[in-house]
């Protein structure tokens, strides 16, 4: 199985894409990881908050397969300790699916033609964070899952 990470935006900030990269070399050890970004809309100042998200939406749609298992990055969506996600993450992976695709959008949420593929949403917190952070807590929360599964001591339960 492939777990993709996909973002709206670059990531300005070259500490925490140091941070981010560096999780990513570690997932490597466990499963095949991608991190993709999807680049911000050209004049997205002249859009209105609905026009932004269907074009975002439009992006984001054409990044999956047919087979993807699309999960969204939502403040709406299940939280969980990372125990639970770490075995959430174990069934998708029981399952025999080939790609499942996490998905940070942009600053205005999902289109709902977004919202209508996704098979699932996830909350990281009830706090708000940047786009940018929310990268590294995602990718840190996989790598968590990892050796939670594979019982090793990076995180101490």
């Amino acid at each position: 199985m492939t777990i993709k990470l996909l973002a709206i935006g670059k990531t300005d900030n070259k500490q925490l894409q140091a941070l981010i990269s560096d999780y990513q070399k570690r997932l490597s050890h466990y499963i095949k990881f991608e991190f993709e970004i999807i680049p911000d809309l050209k004049k997205a100042k002249n859009l209105s908050e609905a026009q932004q998200k269907e074009k975002e939406g439009h992006l984001i749609l054409a990044k999956l397969n047919t087979t993807d298992t699309l999960i969204l990055l939502d403040e709406n969506g299940k939280q969980m300790h990372s125990v639970a996600f770490s075995e959430y993450l174990q069934k998708h992976m029981n399952s025999g699916m080939k790609q499942l695709v996490f998905v940070i959008g942009g600053p205005y949420g999902f289109s709902e033609a977004v919202y209508e593929k996704a098979q699932g949403k996830l909350s990281l917190s009830k706090m708000t964070f940047s786009h940018q952070m929310i990268r590294l807590f995602m990718v840190e929360q996989i790598y968590r899952a990892f050796t939670i599964l594979k019982n090793e001591p990076y995180h101490h339960r």
